[in-house]
């Protein structure tokens, strides 16, 4: 079985990448962003944690996470989150003879990718990059046109004005490009409250 290194800080910030089984264009299916809602939600009644920054895409989603003190262990919180999504919805995707001994569903890739935010420049270009993704992946021209995103609610709060990442056909679409790529959750349905 691999060992995979992961950064391990109490307290700190996260962003992270979870895609769909073989790139399947499901996430943002209503059912499934619904079940994904309350797995999230029950999975933080017992394990608390803050979602900064959301966006959900049809075979992917960013987020950054902001752990309590004295906790870094977002593995068991994403692996609760995954169960519960793919309990929810049974019978989802085909599933291989390897998966199904490893009691895997058909909906996650197996793994997750993980980068601690390391200072106020790395988290504003990790916010920019999650909030920009619909638009470099050609779903929308402007962010404010992608409907799962916490783009919405930061725009609220004052933190991105509403024309932020505009037109791409006036601007030059490098909001948040690597390298030297910017609460409740956000961006499944709309806003949580």
């Amino acid at each position: 079985m691999s060992n995979y290194r992961r950064a391990r800080d109490a307290g700190a910030r996260y962003f992270f990448t979870l895609v769909s089984h073989q790139r399947h264009p499901v996430l943002t299916e209503a059912p499934l962003r619904a079940a994904l809602r309350r797995a999230i939600e029950r999975v933080r009644l017992h394990r608390p944690f803050v979602i900064e920054g959301w966006v959900l895409l049809p075979d992917h989603l960013h987020c950054v996470w902001r752990m309590p003190e004295g906790d870094a262990d977002f593995g068991s919180r994403w692996s609760m989150i995954k169960r519960l999504t793919s309990q929810a919805l049974p019978g989802f995707g085909s599933i291989s003879l390897s998966r199904s001994l490893r009691r895997e569903s058909g909906l996650w890739q197996r793994r997750f990718w993980e980068h601690r935010i390391r200072d106020e420049d790395d988290y504003q270009r990790h916010m920019d990059y999650l909030h920009f993704n619909p638009v470099k992946h050609g779903l929308v021209d402007r962010v404010v046109d992608w409907p799962w995103s916490s783009f919405h609610r930061l725009v609220k709060e004052g933190v991105y004005p509403a024309d932020w990442g505009g037109d791409t056909k006036a601007d030059n679409g490098e909001y948040g490009e690597w390298p030297g790529a910017h609460g409740a959750p956000y961006g499944l349905s709309g806003e949580f409250s």
